[in-house]
């Protein structure tokens, strides 16, 4: 069967669906969200078609609706950007690392977050819920801040030197007293992590909440991910050291199976 001509494109496309994309990628401009009213106008579309476009995508989470009336992009689009190619290479980070997460949640009794850098910062890509007393709670789907924290850090530091510029020229909030704003302290903590191989938060974008994070690489060996575990202040050293070796033991793990599949059904 022969392609339809590149002029001719337009006839076999569905409008309905380029309606719904040219919606998606509004949201996806405003992290804040857009009321219906806000969709209307940016998109020129009559108000009943664009309610129910959003009822039909949020009834397949494909956007959600908060407390405020605002639309936001839904947590089915996390599923689905986790099964495309990320590298060069066909590897599914969420299905490779959720087993993982899973055990060490369940045999540590901490929450445990699989973070990934995208053109918007830092994505919670997985999580796994600790059953322990006081364990943190982590959602897949959370923003975090590029430059506060164990997992944002570590992939700060894996950036290559003119991807690393372009992220600390931003404007770099001060969370708590401990956020590190000033670039050159942030570099050289960077250098530091990349040395030591894992990283630490202390109280950066919380002042009760700290964690450890290690790299996660895939094939060739590029850092591809962040597996961090959160835990609270005050947490005994001892406690603070098993942390933080589970967090490189089962960051070790998932590279293993990221690089060779077999290694998750061997283990």
């Amino acid at each position: 069967m022969d392609m339809p001509e590149e002029g001719g494109a337009s006839r076999h496309t569905i409008p309905a669906i380029d309606r719904m994309m040219d919606l998606l990628a509004a949201l996806e401009q405003r992290a804040e969200g857009l009321s219906i009213t806000d969709l209307t106008e940016r998109l020129g579309l009559p108000r009943t078609g664009v309610y129910r476009i959003l009822n039909t995508l949020q009834r397949h989470d494909m956007v959600r609706r908060n407390e405020a009336g605002a639309y936001l992009l839904g947590r089915r689009l996390l599923t689905l950007a986790a099964h495309v190619a990320s590298q060069a290479s066909e590897i599914d980070l969420q299905a490779a690392g959720q087993p993982h997460l899973d055990r060490l949640a369940a045999d540590l009794g901490e929450g445990v977050k699989l973070s990934v850098l995208d053109g918007e910062g830092v994505l919670v890509l997985a999580t796994a819920q600790g059953r322990r007393e006081y364990a943190l709670t982590v959602a897949p789907g959370q923003r975090m801040p590029i430059h506060a924290g164990a997992a944002s850090k570590m992939l700060l530091a894996h950036l290559d030197p003119d991807d690393l510029e372009r992220w600390l020229a931003r404007p770099l909030v001060a969370f708590t007293g401990r956020t590190v704003t000033d670039p050159r302290r942030l570099k050289a903590e960077l250098t530091r992590i990349r040395r030591l191989g894992w990283a630490q938060d202390k109280g950066e974008n919380a002042p009760s909440i700290h964690a450890f994070a290690a790299p996660v690489q895939g094939p060739g060996g590029a850092v591809v991910a962040a597996l961090s575990i959160p835990f609270l202040a005050g947490t005994e050293p001892a406690r603070m050291e098993a942390i933080r070796l589970a967090a490189i033991e089962t960051a070790a793990a998932v590279s293993r199976n990221l690089q060779d599949p077999r290694a998750s059904r061997a283990a």
